[in-house]
C-alpha cells in the first residue's frame, strides 16, 4: 500500500526518522530470529538424543517383559500388573529463551531421596505386587518401565519447547520479511516522492522569482 505524505520539509523529516526506526528493528528482530534458530536446532539436536534413548529403554523393557509373559500365565500377570503403583507429582516451572515462555517439567522429589534412576533406566521403587507368584524378569520389566518415566517427561516438554519456538520464528520471519520487502521500500519510496515534489517546488519558485524580476526590471 502506497504512503501518502505532503511535500513538506516536516513531513520528508518524519518519514526518515520512520525509515530509520523501522531499519534498527529490522536488524533486532534478524537477531533475534538468528538467536531464536540456534536455540531451536540445539533443542531439535536434544529431542533425537531423547528419543533415541527412550527407544533402546523401551527395547530393553518390552525384551523383559515379553519373557515375563512367557513364563507367567495371562491370570498371573494380569493380577499383578492391575496393581496399583505409586503416584508421581510433576512439578512444572517456566523459562523465557528470547521472551518466549517455555516450559520445564521434572518429578517431584528427584534428586533429593525420591526415585533414582540408575545407568540401566532402573529405579529403586519396589514392586507394588506380590513376590512369590511372579518372576525376576516382570520385576525387570517394570523396572525398567519406570525408570523410562523422567525420560517421558523431559521429552515432553523438550517438543513443547520445540513447537513453541517454531511458532515464535516463524512470526519473527513474516515481521522482518514485512519490514524488508514492504515497509522500508514504501517508506523510501515516499520519500523519494517528496524530495521530488519539494524540488519541483522549488524549481517553480525560482522560475516564478525569475520571472517577477525580469518584469521589476522592464518597468
Amino acid at each position: 500500500m502506497e504512503i501518502r505524505a505532503n511535500a513538506t520539509r516536516q513531513e520528508l523529516t518524519r518519514l526518515k526518522g520512520r525509515i530509520r526506526m523501522a531499519q534498527r528493528g529490522h536488524r533486532l528482530l534478524k537477531d533475534k530470529r538468528d538467536q531464536l534458530m540456534r536455540e531451536f536446532l540445539s533443542i531439535v539436536h536434544e529431542s533425537r538424543q531423547l528419543r533415541q534413548q527412550l527407544e533402546e529403554q523401551l527395547g530393553v523393557a518390552y525384551k523383559s517383559f515379553s519373557l515375563a509373559r512367557a513364563v507367567l500365565s495371562p491370570s498371573v500377570l494380569e493380577e499383578a500388573l492391575m496393581v496399583p503403583g505409586g503416584a508421581e507429582e510433576i512439578a512444572v516451572s517456566y523459562r523465557h529463551i528470547m521472551n518466549v515462555v517455555v516450559p520445564e517439567m521434572e518429578i517431584a522429589g528427584q534428586g533429593r531421596g525420591h526415585d533414582h534412576v540408575n545407568g540401566s533406566g532402573r529405579t529403586g521403587t519396589p514392586p507394588s505386587y506380590g513376590l512369590a507368584t511372579t518372576s525376576s524378569d516382570l520385576d525387570d520389566a517394570i523396572a525398567r518401565f519406570q525408570g523410562i518415566l523422567p525420560l517421558l517427561v523431559r521429552l515432553s516438554y523438550v517438543e513443547r519447547t520445540i513447537h513453541l519456538l517454531a511458532d515464535e520464528i516463524e512470526k519473527t520471519r513474516r515481521r522482518v520479511n514485512a519490514l524488508e520487502h514492504v515497509l522500508i521500500p514504501e517508506l523510501e519510496q515516499a520519500v523519494k516522492s517528496v524530495e521530488m515534489r519539494l524540488e519541483e517546488m522549488e524549481r517553480a519558485n525560482i522560475s516564478r522569482l525569475m520571472r517577477i524580476k525580469e518584469i521589476v526590471r522592464a518597468h
